[in-house]
């Protein structure tokens, strides 16, 4: 499949702002959207697809963030800095990650564990989403920076909320990976500004 296309490449640019819209949401009411939340989940679990917007499950799994991206790319301010803040420290990490292929092979490793349990007792089952959250934890999380989430210090000291922000934070990194392998860098985004808003637009049509 071409990969290298501004739809695949604004698909996974939703996929990382709906990572982190979903861990504000944990961070700050303990709460996220279910459907958007198990497509994400689920984007770490999919390593072979046919393409782009099957490791989402369809457009629709990356509604919320399409809808998101749109929100926080038209203006000139930033509409929320927070998801703004967790979607440039992902494409940061994952930098970093790409320069690691033992960390690589540890993830992969992990990963192939969590995709045997979901079959076994579904996609968010606590024991599915301990281990992404631990995968996170033990590889991405001793990079530099850190990411810092802020919330409710009573979501964040919940063991099985930390575990889906950890999760989808994972998911943020899939979804990173998937902006480069489709092209996707820094200067793109500059100046492929007006070209992923018109993308993002003809997306929603569709869902």
């Amino acid at each position: 499949m071409q990969l290298n296309t501004i739809t695949n490449q604004t698909i996974a640019l939703a996929g990382i702002a709906q990572a982190a819209a979903l861990v504000q949401q944990l961070a700050t009411t303990g709460v996220a959207e279910s459907t958007a939340m198990e497509a994400s989940i689920a984007s770490v679990l999919k390593i072979d697809s046919d393409s782009v917007t099957d490791i989402y499950g369809g457009l629709t799994g990356v509604k919320l963030g399409l809808e998101q991206l749109n929100i926080q790319m038209t203006g000139y301010k930033i509409a929320n800095p927070e998801q703004a803040r967790y979607s440039a420290s992902l494409i940061f990490l994952e930098k970093q990650l790409s320069s690691r292929p033992e960390m690589i092979k540890s993830i992969q490793i992990g990963i192939a564990k969590a995709q045997a349990q979901s079959e076994h007792f579904g996609l968010l089952h606590e024991n599915v989403l301990a281990n992404l959250g631990e995968i996170y934890h033990s590889t991405i999380s001793t990079l530099q920076p850190r990411i810092m989430v802020n919330g409710e210090q009573e979501y964040l000291s919940r063991p099985e909320i930390a575990n889906k922000i950890r999760s989808l934070l994972l998911a943020g990194i899939r979804s990173a990976i998937l902006w480069k392998q489709c092209g996707g860098t820094r200067w793109k985004f500059l100046f492929c500004r007006k070209k992923i808003q018109i993308e993002i637009q003809n997306l929603l049509k569709q869902i």
